[in-house]
This record gives C-alpha cells, sequence and structure tokens, in this order.
C-alpha cells in the first residue's frame, strides 16, 4: 500500500528533522560581513577626515600610507584621531560581542554588560585605582577592571541566585540595576572623597579622545584573544540559548561553557572600560538586532555583533564631533539617547511576554 506523506511515523519524522533549530540566514549574515566592513572603511576615512581641522581624503590617504611627520595633519591623524577611531571600532566589538555571549547564555535579550553591573564594576575598580594609586599604569588600570567587573559578576547572580523561585531573566536584570547603582554610588564617594572627580568625569561620560597607540597596543591582544574564543564557543551558545536541558540532551558541558562565556565577558568589559569608560546600551542594542536579521546562530552574531558594534560606535563618536564643533559631546551621551528608549520597548515587551 502507498503511504502518503502524512502517514510518516513521529519517530521517522523526528529523525528526518535537524536535532538543534537553528534558524539561521547565512546570506543575511554574509551581507552584513561584507557590506559591514565596507561601511566600515567608509566611517573611519569619514571619522579621519572630519573635525575641529576638517582635512580633505587625499590628505589623509597620504598620511596613512605615505606618513611624513613634518607635516602637521600627518601629525593630527596619526597622534590624534587614528589611535581614537580604532579604539572606537574596538570598544565597539568588546561591548557587542559580550552582549552577545551574555543574551546567548542567560537566554535573556535584556542581558547587557552595562545594564549588570560590569561596566560599573569596572569603573568603581577605576575609581579607587585613580584614587589610592595614581601613578599606575595602563596594565594595571585594566587588570583593576577585570577585577570590578568580576565583583560586580559575583553580586549579580548571588543576589537573582539566593531569592526564591531561584535565577530567572527578570530577577537578573533587577540585581544587575541594584548593583550598578550600588557600585556606581560608591564610585562617585569614593572620586568625591579624594577629589578625583574632575580627572574621573569625562572618562565615565565614555570619552574616546583621550585614546592613545600604547593603550591600544595593551588591549588589542586581550581582545583578539577574547573575540577567537568567542568564536571558539560560538556553537556551544547557540545550544545555551535554546535551553540547559537541550544543551545537555547533545552533549554540551553547561557549566563549562557558561564559566568560559563570563571569562571572555570579563575581558571584553574590562578592556573596553579601562580604554574609554563606561559606554552602555551597546551590548543590548546590537546583539538583538543582529539576531532579528541572522537568526539565532551565535556563530554568525558573533561576528556580526562585532562588525555592528564597530559601526555604531565609529558614526557615533563622528556625530559626537560634529554636533557641537569645535566642543565634544561623550560618545556615552548619545548611545544613551539611543539606548533608554530601546531598553523601555524591550522591557515593555518582555513584560507582556511574561
Amino acid at each position: 500500500m502507498k503511504l502518503s506523506e502524512s502517514s510518516e511515523s513521529p519517530a521517522q519524522s523526528n529523525h528526518s528533522q535537524p536535532p538543534t533549530p537553528f534558524h539561521s540566514r547565512p546570506w543575511a549574515a554574509s551581507l552584513i560581513l561584507t557590506a559591514g566592513l565596507a561601511l566600515l572603511a567608509f566611517g573611519i576615512a569619514l571619522s579621519l577626515s572630519f573635525g575641529a581641522a576638517p582635512i580633505r581624503l587625499f590628505e589623509v590617504w597620504n598620511a596613512v600610507f605615505h606618513f611624513n611627520p613634518e607635516i602637521q595633519n600627518h601629525q593630527i591623524i596619526w597622534e590624534i584621531r587614528l589611535p581614537r577611531i580604532l579604539g572606537g571600532v574596538l570598544i565597539g566589538v568588546c561591548f557587542a560581542v559580550a552582549g552577545a555571549i551574555m543574551q546567548g547564555m542567560t537566554r535573556n535579550p535584556l542581558a547587557d554588560s552595562g545594564l549588570l553591573g560590569l561596566n560599573s564594576g569596572a569603573s568603581l575598580a577605576m575609581a579607587i585605582c585613580f584614587a589610592l594609586f595614581p601613578g599606575s599604569s595602563f596594565l594595571q588600570l585594566m587588570l583593576y577592571s577585570f577585577v570590578g567587573a568580576a565583583l560586580a559578576v559575583v553580586m549579580v547572580y548571588g543576589t537573582s541566585s539566593i531569592s526564591k523561585g531561584g535565577l530567572t531573566p527578570v530577577r537578573l536584570v533587577l540585581a544587575g540595576a541594584a548593583v550598578t547603582a550600588l557600585l556606581s554610588a560608591l564610585g562617585d564617594a569614593i572620586s568625591l572623597y579624594f577629589n578625583v572627580g574632575q580627572d574621573l568625569a569625562f572618562w565615565y561620560a565614555g570619552g574616546l579622545s583621550g585614546t592613545k597607540w600604547v593603550q591600544l597596543g595593551i588591549v588589542l591582544p586581550w581582545v583578539v584573544a577574547a573575540f577567537i574564543g568567542a568564536l571558539m564557543l560560538s556553537r556551544s551558545i547557540t545550544l545555551l540559548s535554546l535551553g540547559d536541558e537541550i544543551a545537555l540532551s547533545l552533549g554540551q558541558r553547561t557549566g563549562i561553557v557558561k564559566v568560559l562565556g563570563m571569562i571572555l565577558v570579563l575581558i571584553l568589559a574590562g578592556a573596553a572600560v579601562s580604554l574609554v569608560g563606561s559606554i552602555g546600551f551597546v551590548g543590548l542594542i546590537i546583539p538583538h538586532m543582529t539576531r532579528k536579521l541572522v537568526g539565532v546562530d551565535y556563530r554568525w552574531i558573533i561576528p556580526c555583533s562585532a562588525i555592528m558594534g564597530a559601526l555604531l560606535i565609529v558614526f557615533a563618536d563622528l556625530a559626537a564631533r560634529m554636533i557641537n564643533a569645535p566642543e565634544e559631546t561623550p560618545v556615552g551621551v548619545l548611545i544613551a539617547l539611543i539606548g533608554v528608549p530601546f531598553f523601555l520597548y524591550l522591557a515593555r515587551k518582555e513584560r507582556r511576554a511574561l
């Protein structure tokens, strides 16, 4: 007897289905990566050209590829603008990839290194360092920021886990908000007591203007290593995003994956905060938008988030320099103008889903 398609047994049907419904869109991811890199190169060129002293694009080209230290515009590009822009690229990658990892591991679309206290923890550690160890090197500052971010993680996860009902996405966000407020208040108190508030003011606002080549040289290896680690862990993060039970049934060691993922988040967030201060909402906005475009496979989400995060910071920094030229608007302020409404929209959406 000839069997129809509807008479296929459930076992046969399940066997024919892929074990993990990634729902990825490789064509969209490929388009984002190629077009994003081209747009990023264009944005870098614009940022090098525009500023307090406008420089024509052909002179930018000559300064980058035929540097002459005797020409003032070449010095402006190499010593001021180029490290600033490359620093923006790095922190865009750091915050976006850290947010993507956190959202995947916690299955929480509101997860972000800023909202869950990591940025404020790193900022508190930096305030302590400025107050008590003013002669510290940049490498020491970065290590302090890692410690501060780790302290925030312990406090957030500890606070949200001890409550009745265990760890949930909503409790995680609430604990992150409470810990962020506490650590920010402590940082403000320290800066006032030790009279270092003026030194920290623009740094806290998310300033890129003080970025130097030596700082980029210290941060870059950490960021590259963490990004490679995120790519290697991306498939496991995808499985975690489907739920712990599914990940365990597919042979994933969820505990190890979560520990490794959190270490990567600490490195990325700590390096970014030590470089330019606390810039929030990048890790919230970018991974969420990327997931809508490329699907739920983190093998695509992580690299696409890196490109889109770099684009957001580069163009936001360009706008921050041009809005009120020659005065600068801190780039963190512009990001917040986008991020706060986006966060409220997501929070309202999640509330309806509960």
